[in-house]
């Protein structure tokens, strides 16, 4: 089994667009029959969707990680709000535009 769709939910779409290309992600805008405009990528054979949310669902306090490979430049974008050691690898922990959690490493 791997997951092929994450979709999160963001109070600023084009924040969290931005955000999230900043680590390296590439988005497309997508409209399906009359649904929200909302943007949409794939990696590694995972689809990621950004969709606005406008009050009719509660912000969720997930937790989502990635493998960079330009952590310098953008651990220069972002504060770190914490940092652990796991498995020989250092995570770091910057904070999307909802306050999701966003773990970061090498």
């Amino acid at each position: 089994m791997r997951i092929s769709l994450l979709v999160i939910r963001c109070k600023d779409l084009e924040a969290s667009k931005s955000f999230y290309q900043s680590l390296g992600l590439n988005f497309v805008k997508e409209q399906h029959s009359g649904g929200p405009v909302h943007y949409s990528c794939e990696q590694d054979g995972c689809v990621f969707e950004l969709y606005p949310n406008k009050g009719e669902s509660p912000q969720d306090n997930s937790r989502l990680g990635f493998k960079v490979s330009n952590i310098s430049v953008i651990l220069g974008q972002f504060s770190v709000v914490e940092s652990y050691e796991f498995a020989g690898n250092t995570i770091r922990v910057i904070t999307d535009p909802d306050g999701r959690k966003i773990e970061i490493s090498e």
